[in-house]
C-alpha cells in the first residue's frame, strides 16, 4: 500500500506534528507512506518531498503573503487565519510521479494546494480536518458563526455586509471543484465531525472519528527537577505553563484570557509561590503584568525539549477560542499534567471535567482562574488528576493504536475502489 500525505508543514504547528506522528507510526507497521509538504526537510528525508529547487524554495517563501492579498479589501476583518488558496500550484505532477494507492490531506493552506487542484487528483481521497477551512468559505475558526450551512457569505470574518462577497466567492469554487469527489472525511474530534456532517459542502459524504494521537512510550513525565534543572526553574516554585504557535500573537490562542485569569487572583496565585511560563511566542513589546513573574521560552522545536517543559510544569493553560484536538493539551496530559482550558470545541474530547483536568466557562476568565487554584491547593489532588491526566492518553490516543485505525480506513477505502 502507497500512501500519500499532502501537508503545507512538516513537524510545525498542531497538524504538522499530528500528520509527522501519524506518518512514523504508519512506516512502524509497514506502511509506505511519503510526505508531501509546502516547508519541509525534502532534500534530506527520502520520505518527505518538499521544495527542492531554488525557485520552489523561493514560491514556499513567497506564497503565504501572496495568499492573503484578496484580504486587504476587507479592512474590518476580524484577524483570525482566512485563506483564499487562489495560487496555482505544482501537486499533479507530484501526485503523478509519486502514483500512491491513496492520497491523504491534512492541512493544505498557505498558498500550497490550490482548491481547483483536488478533482484533478484521481485518486482516493481522505482528508483529516485540523481545522474548520474545508468546509466554509475560507475561515479557519468560525466561532459562533454557521454561515457554513448555507453558502458563507455576509462573513463576520471579513466584517463584510454582502452576500457576494470573498467567502461566496470560495465557498463555490469549493462547491464546484469537491462535488461528486472521492472523499472520506476524518476528524480528530467529535465536534468537529458534527460541524462537518451539518456543513453544506460535506453532508452526504463519510465523516469517521479518529484522533490525533502520541507516542506514550516517548512523551511521559520526567523527574520534575531534572526538568526544572534544565530549565533553570525555582524547585520550590509552582509553575503555570502557556503556549502554543505563535502564543501571544494568534487570537485564537487566548493570550488576552491568560492575563484575564491571573489578574483575577492575583494575591491567590502570589501566595502559592506560582509564576508564569510562556512558550511558542516571543515577548510583546507591550507587554501586559500579571502580578507573576513571567518567563517567555520563545520557540522549542524539538519534541524532547517540549516534553521536559511539560514535565516541568503543575499546570498547563490553554484558553483557546476554539480549538480541535490540541496537540498541546494532548501532550501535557501524556507528562502527567492537568490542564485547565474553556470547555470549546473538540477539547472535552480530552478533558473530563475535574477527573483530569478542569473544564471553564468558555471565555470566563474567572472560572479560568478558579480552576488553577483548584487544581495548585491540593497536592493530594494534583497527583490524582496527573495520573488520570495520564490514563487518559494511553486509553485513548496511543498513536500505534491510530495509525491502525488509518490503516483499516485505506484498506477499506481501496478495497471498495478497485471492487
Amino acid at each position: 500500500m502507497k500512501v500519500l500525505f499532502i501537508n503545507t508543514h512538516y513537524m510545525h504547528g498542531g497538524a504538522g506534528r499530528a500528520a509527522g506522528r501519524l506518518q512514523i507510526a504508519l512506516k512502524n507497521i509497514g506502511v509506505d507512506v511519503k510526505q508531501l509538504v509546502q516547508n519541509g526537510f525534502g532534500d534530506r528525508h527520502d520520505s518527505i518531498i518538499g521544495p527542492l529547487s531554488p525557485l520552489d524554495k523561493l514560491l514556499a517563501l513567497w506564497k503565504p503573503a501572496l495568499e492573503t492579498l484578496p484580504l486587504y479589501l476587507y479592512k474590518k476583518r476580524n484577524g483570525l487565519p482566512f485563506s483564499t488558496s487562489y495560487l496555482p500550484d505544482i501537486i499533479v505532477s507530484k501526485v503523478n510521479e509519486l502514483n500512491p494507492d491513496i492520497i491523504h490531506l491534512h492541512w493544505t493552506c498557505s498558498g500550497f494546494v490550490r482548491i481547483e487542484t483536488l478533482k484533478k487528483l484521481k485518486k482516493p481521497l481522505v482528508w483529516t480536518l485540523h481545522d474548520s477551512w474545508p468546509f466554509t468559505g475560507g475561515c479557519h475558526i468560525p466561532l459562533d458563526c454557521v454561515g457554513y450551512k448555507d453558502r458563507c457569505g455576509k462573513c463576520p470574518a471579513l466584517g463584510s455586509m454582502f452576500n457576494h462577497d470573498l467567502s461566496r466567492w470560495i465557498w463555490n469554487r469549493k462547491l464546484d471543484a469537491w462535488s461528486g469527489l472521492d472523499m472520506t472525511i476524518v476528524t480528530p474530534s467529535n465536534w468537529l465531525a458534527e460541524c462537518a456532517r451539518s456543513s453544506s459542502l460535506f453532508r452526504g459524504k463519510r465523516v469517521e472519528v479518529i484522533p490525533n494521537g502520541v507516542d506514550v512510550g516517548a512523551t511521559r513525565r520526567i523527574d520534575k527537577n531534572i526538568a526544572r534543572s534544565i530549565f533553570s526553574l525555582d524547585p520550590d516554585k509552582k509553575y503555570i505553563l502557556f503556549g502554543a504557535v505563535n502564543a501571544t500573537s494568534d487570537k485564537n490562542k487566548g493570550f488576552q484570557h491568560v492575563v484575564g485569569a491571573l489578574n483575577a487572583f492575583e494575591q491567590e496565585l502570589a501566595a502559592l509561590n506560582c509564576e508564569l511560563l510562556v512558550f511558542g511566542g516571543y515577548e510583546p513589546a507591550d507587554a501586559p503584568g500579571f502580578g507573576l513573574k513571567t518567563h517567555y521560552l520563545g520557540y522549542l522545536h524539538d519534541e524532547v525539549s517540549i516534553n521536559l517543559l511539560y514535565s516541568a510544569v503543575d499546570v498547563f493553560l490553554a484558553p483557546s477560542l476554539q480549538e480541535n484536538l490540541p496537540n498541546t493539551i494532548m501532550e501535557a496530559m501524556a507528562c502527567g499534567v492537568p490542564t485547565v482550558a474553556f470547555s470549546v470545541g473538540g477539547i472535552p474530547d480530552l478533558i473530563n471535567h475535574k477527573q483530569n483536568g478542569y473544564l471553564a466557562q468558555p471565555y470566563d476568565t474567572v472560572d479560568l482562574a478558579h480552576g488553577i487554584l483548584w487544581i495548585l491547593s491540593n497536592i493530594s489532588l494534583w497527583e490524582q488528576l496527573s495520573c488520570s491526566a495520564r490514563d487518559t492518553i494511553e486509553a485513548k490516543f496511543d498513536i500505534d493504536v491510530i495509525a491502525s485505525k488509518h490503516y483499516n480506513l485505506y484498506n477499506e477505502i481501496i478495497r471498495d475502489h478497485s471492487a
